[in-house]
């Protein structure tokens, strides 16, 4: 049984990876990824924010910005099996 445990467990990493960096560093907290089924969420760290697992797809990537600075919009993010999108430099604005 531990061995069927260990393949759900790697199971839940497959897909792709979603990073980048925000600047200002402390102007948002959180990054969503939406590809109209799944929704998901990572943190932002001083500036850099990473959503692993993602599954293979076409996502709206939305940072929320902190007072003052507004939400930024990427739409139409491809991300493949095994790969990671790396979204680069995200300037807010305010």
């Amino acid at each position: 049984m531990d061995s069927v445990k260990g393949m759900d467990s790697l199971r839940t990493v497959e897909g792709g990876s979603i990073t980048g960096k925000v600047t200002p560093a402390d102007g948002a907290t959180e990054v969503e990824a939406d590809n109209g089924t799944d929704k998901l969420k990572g943190a932002v760290a001083q500036g850099a924010f990473a959503i692993p697992a993602a599954k293979s797809g076409t996502y709206t990537i939305t940072i929320l910005g902190k007072a003052p600075y507004k939400n930024a919009v990427i739409k139409d993010v491809k991300v493949e099996e095994g790969k990671a999108t790396d979204l680069g430099e995200i300037k807010l604005e305010q």
